[in-house]
């Protein structure tokens, strides 16, 4: 078959297990959507997850809002994000896959732009600024759809290096973001149309040095910047990508597809607002839910009402991969996967404040003894100067991860990078306390970071080979869902870190908060050698 077959957006003949045509035509066009999907990949991240820098330098320009309501800017966009996951892990089966990641991505614009307004002036109510949180979960919710479109073109074989490559370098919007943001606040991109600037209050940091107080700042850019950035990508995923018909033959049309994940974005959003309403205190919500229950009432009741507002063909498509759940790998692997992904995006989104928190104070006791944590320390490391090195270092490696499992099999490098997240994130939790209980806390702030960066590292690899696995278990028309499931629900990291960290640290002990993670990545590591590596075990290191 010849590569003028490919040229037009619908691809009807797909074998990737057939050598001969994988090496004739099918690489070609697999790679060519894959670094396509790439940036596009890597803004969601980006857009997802920038209230992590931006809340930092809210409470340096004198926004007039409390910490809390920062980390609940944080931890609304994190639970948006994964929770438009959930019908996101279908829409590639649903609506093809380049009709989907073309409109996913140019989605992504509304809360781009909306944000960049929302900043220019301080005056703008808080919850303005948690409306745009709550869109830019549009971004989190991409990786289910684009790591279902990439895998359903890769063979077997090559599952953990396409996947790996896919949502490693798309795991770099986190650390692109953290970079680019600060850079772009110093510089009126956009001119006058864009606004003018606002004056540092407190010294803030970038990875080239410090930015003290008085220094003009376009905080308004960090929304702005990935719209630009957006309009070139979204115009290739539009004439350079694909939609595989083997995988999604009767998706109707592209204005069909447009209205099917509208459709269920819309009715999405209405179930995580609801449910937000409930879990946020006032004057936000009604506070009524603590996490633990918000969460899984949340992920059942999107469940419940996608199949029982589903119609038509997209009803039948539903139903049909909704057959996963029945399958005990996908709620283990669910678990594994929360291990990895939850762990690096919950500590990509929760690591810049804390360390504003926990290092930007000096907690001394008053004359009664008690600890005082009010006291600004002037020695205090700069969020925006090394926030980024742990996401770096975790997308960076992911694709060796990936690579690796390719090799001597996925559930033996998830077994041993738990293990390392069960000591790194004890040690953590022991050198929070120590910090948090001391008049110079910047003395422990070394050894803190070099532990997040292996706490990062770990999950980087993990995410690569708990995908791979993924990838050899599941045939290729359940592939696509269970990665999307998994990911939707470990993408809820990026809210329960923020909230349990946050509300540890306002009681004054932190480390409680990663004492929980060690035990849940032991429980996890038992329950991966139960599945995939004793003797017994149905599937053996996949």
């Amino acid at each position: 078959m010849s590569e003028q077959t490919f040229s037009k957006a619908d691809i009807a003949d797909w074998r990737p297990e057939d050598n001969a045509f994988w090496a004739s035509t099918g690489s070609k066009v697999a790679y060519r959507n894959l670094w396509i999907s790439i940036p596009n990949l890597l803004v969601g991240f980006a857009v997802w997850g920038m209230w992590g820098i931006i809340t930092v330098q809210m409470l340096n320009l004198g926004f007039p809002f409390k910490p809390a309501d920062m980390f609940s800017l944080t931890a609304i966009a994190g639970l948006m994000g994964a929770t438009l996951r959930i019908p996101a892990s279908f829409f590639i089966k649903l609506s093809g896959g380049r009709n989907t990641i073309f409109l996913t991505s140019a989605l992504l614009m509304v809360p781009a732009i909306w944000t960049g307004i929302a900043l220019q002036d301080k005056n703008t109510p808080l919850w303005v600024f948690q409306a745009c949180a709550f869109l830019s979960g549009i971004g989190g919710g991409n990786f289910a759809c684009s790591m279902s479109n990439i895998s359903s073109f890769f063979p077997k074989r090559l599952q953990g290096t396409g996947l790996g490559l896919n949502a490693g370098l798309g795991n770099f919007g986190v650390t692109t973001m953290q970079v680019l943001i600060p850079l772009v606040m110093t510089v009126g991109l956009f001119g006058s149309a864009a606004g003018g600037s606002m004056v540092l209050l407190k010294d803030s940091g970038w990875i080239l040095g410090k930015i003290v107080a008085g220094t003009p700042t376009f905080i308004q850019n960090a929304g702005f910047i990935w719209a630009a950035i957006l309009l070139p990508l979204v115009i290739a995923a539009w004439f350079g990508m694909n939609n595989l018909l083997t995988l999604s033959p009767n998706y109707g049309g592209t204005l069909a597809a447009f209205a099917k994940i509208l459709y269920l974005w819309g009715i999405t959003c209405l179930v995580g607002a609801l449910g937000l309403y409930l879990y946020l205190p006032a004057p936000t919500g009604l506070g009524l839910l603590n996490m633990w229950v918000a969460l899984p009432l949340i992920i059942v009741t999107v469940l419940l009402v996608m199949k029982l507002a589903a119609f038509g063909e997209m009803k039948a498509n539903i139903g049909n991969q909704y057959a996963i759940f029945k399958n005990k790998h996908t709620w283990a692997l669910t678990l594994l996967y929360i291990v990895t992904f939850g762990s690096f995006i919950g500590f990509s989104m929760a690591l810049p404040l804390s360390i504003t928190v926990i290092f930007g104070i000096s907690h001394v006791p008053d004359a009664a003894g008690v600890m005082q944590h009010t006291l600004k320390n002037p020695n205090a490391p700069s969020a925006l100067t090394y926030a980024w090195i742990g996401p770096f270092v975790g997308a960076l490696i992911r694709p060796v991860g990936g690579w690796i499992s390719d090799k001597v099999g996925g559930s033996i490098v998830t077994q041993v990078i738990s293990a390392v997240m069960v000591v790194a994130s004890g040690a953590v939790g022991y050198v929070m306390m120590q910090a948090y209980g001391s008049a110079t806390p910047e003395q422990h702030f070394s050894t803190f970071m070099w532990l997040f960066v292996l706490l990062f590292a770990a999950s980087g690899i993990g995410n690569g080979s708990t995908f791979r696995t993924i990838g050899v278990i599941f045939d290729r028309q359940q592939t696509g869902p269970v990665l999307g499931w998994t990911s939707a629900v470990a993408a809820y990291g990026a809210f329960i870190a923020p909230v349990v960290i946050g509300a540890q640290i306002k009681a004054g002990t932190p480390q409680f908060a990663m004492y929980g993670f060690a035990i849940f990545y032991a429980l996890c590591l038992v329950l991966n050698w139960w599945f995939y590596l004793r003797a017994g075990s149905e599937i053996k290191n996949p």
